[in-house]
């Protein structure tokens, strides 16, 4: 008798701890949750239209934010086109939300570049740019790495950069930070969290 007090204990912990705690599809995400982080608060730089935009101004829509140039010959367009995927995969719900595409190449990536590349992805898709003085301001901000890189001889140049997306809620409070490479659905599911 004992015995099976003892296992009757032990299953009604189970279902107390389990009661106490949420579910699974409830607490897990596939990008690293930072909310409370108390960096990438902020920006004012100048959308592709050409109209000076902040953080701010897309209260009320979930927010993906990616830092990137219109050259990059890969982790650029792949983290895109994986956003614009994601964007599909979530369907009516995709409206809102907004991705924002910071260039870290403010020379090239002039409004009228932006305007070409970044609605390619997803006609909703937001470009970014500023002076040379904005973008390193805001990077910083962001914590954001990039650094150019020129090979002797060459005129073409390319950077490196941090390559993932920081994830903001309605409110505009910094929530999710998705990492390179995160499959579409993955990206879906995680932004669909926020809604």
């Amino acid at each position: 008798m004992t015995r099976y007090f003892a296992y009757f204990l032990t299953a009604l912990m189970v279902v107390l701890l389990s009661a106490c705690s949420p579910s699974n599809e409830e607490s897990t995400l596939f990008g690293t949750d930072i909310a409370g982080a108390d960096f990438a608060t902020g920006f004012k730089l100048t959308d592709h239209h050409g109209e000076v935009r902040q953080l701010s101004d897309y209260q009320g829509k979930v927010v993906a934010l990616f830092f990137g140039f219109t050259h990059c010959p890969d982790i650029c367009p792949t983290t895109m086109a994986d956003l614009a995927a994601a964007m599909k995969l979530m369907g009516g719900n995709s409206d809102e939300v907004q991705v924002l595409f910071v260039t870290v190449d403010p020379e090239r990536d002039t409004p009228e570049v932006l305007a070409q590349f970044v609605p390619s992805f997803d006609s909703r898709f937001i470009g970014l740019t500023g002076t040379v003085e904005e973008i390193d301001q805001v990077a910083k901000a962001f914590k954001i790495f990039y650094a150019r890189q020129q090979e002797p001889g060459q005129t073409g140049y390319s950077f490196d950069h941090s390559a993932g997306v920081y994830v903001y809620d309605k409110q505009g409070k910094i929530r999710i930070y998705l990492k390179y490479g995160q499959k579409p659905v993955e990206i879906a599911h995680d932004l669909s969290r926020l809604l």
